[in-house]
């Protein structure tokens, strides 16, 4: 992990296309711009996870559906 110190209006280059600028800093909290392409999603931390957990219970999900029947027929 690369940590950096960054102050107001200061910027983190990502690659070609991805830009992190500090906007506002106060105690205990920062707030941060991104600019980058809108084809790369850009989410909280928190949110990425739900979202891998509904898409993981999704595929659990389905798999289950698609065992259901097989089974049965078999029986």
């Amino acid at each position: 992990m690369l940590v950096l110190t960054r102050k107001r209006n200061e910027t983190i280059q990502i690659g070609n296309d991805i830009v992190i600028r500090v906007i506002h800093t106060s105690t205990g909290a920062v707030k941060i711009g991104i600019e980058a392409p809108r084809e790369v999603a850009v989410l909280r931390g928190e949110l990425a996870q739900q979202r891998l957990a509904l898409v993981a219970e999704a595929a659990l999900e389905m798999a289950a559906n698609s065992v259901t029947p097989s089974l049965a027929a078999a029986g």
